[in-house]
């Protein structure tokens, strides 16, 4: 196994795309890594839209990583990186999620889901201020809810643009849908959420499903020990 230094973090994180690309052709374990750490959120986001599920939202993440490194040879930058990876997690999700539907097995996940933890948000801190730590909890969870309930069709066109902040362009691109499609969809999601949101909890910012903390590490440090780095204790 090639090992990653400890110090060899730092340099990548200012690094310009194309640079960054340059060496992840080439095999080197900084640029992998910056690019499983730029995009974890992005990719996790639209994986549980799709998927509804935590568990397998981060498992989707980190086939969809593995399935990229394995032709990131061959990309050429018709699409930015982020899109590129994008549409291969959308993929990887819906494939799970036809995959689970044949199984007969969309009915305990979704039974799953209900029990599922609550993920905190950036900077939530637990233990100095409980009421406040607890109040997050509740207001995430509403918003949650509020989108986990939206049609499927709605879903993932509502965390790809109000939750993860793509463009309409670069959410038609991900999805494989019509520019007019995205935004036809978006105004019917957000009405919905406005709806269910605001006859409990009034004007709320849409600042669900963060990537950030302990989900984050864990899922990069998966990702490169599958693709044989380690990190050095």
């Amino acid at each position: 196994m090639s090992t990653l230094p400890n110090h060899a973090a730092s340099p990548w994180v200012a690094m310009p795309e194309a640079e960054l690309l340059r060496r992840a052709q080439a095999g080197q374990a900084g640029a992998l890594k910056t690019i499983i750490q730029r995009h974890n959120q992005r990719l996790y986001r639209l994986a549980r839209a799709i998927l509804r599920n935590d568990a397998d939202a981060e498992d989707v993440v980190q086939d969809a990583y593995l399935s990229a490194f394995a032709a990131i040879g061959s990309f050429r930058g018709d699409a930015s990186l982020a899109t590129w990876l994008s549409r291969i997690a959308v993929n990887e999700a819906l494939g799970r999620l036809r995959r689970k539907r044949r199984n007969g097995e969309l009915r305990d996940s979704l039974a799953h889901r209900q029990q599922a933890s609550v993920i905190p948000f950036p900077g939530a801190a637990s233990g100095d201020d409980p009421e406040r730590s607890m109040a997050q909890r509740q207001l995430l969870r509403l918003v949650e809810q509020a989108s986990d309930n939206l049609p499927a069709v709605y879903r993932v066109v509502f965390v790809a643009r109000v939750v993860e902040g793509l463009s309409v362009e670069e959410t038609a691109e991900a999805l494989g849908l019509q520019a007019a499609t995205v935004k036809t969809r978006l105004h019917r999601a957000r009405a919905l959420v406005r709806r269910n949101l605001e006859a409990q909890i009034g004007p709320v910012l849409l600042d669900a499903f963060p990537f950030a903390g302990r989900r984050c590490a864990r899922l990069t440090e998966a990702v490169m020990a599958k693709l044989g780095f380690v990190e050095p204790h």
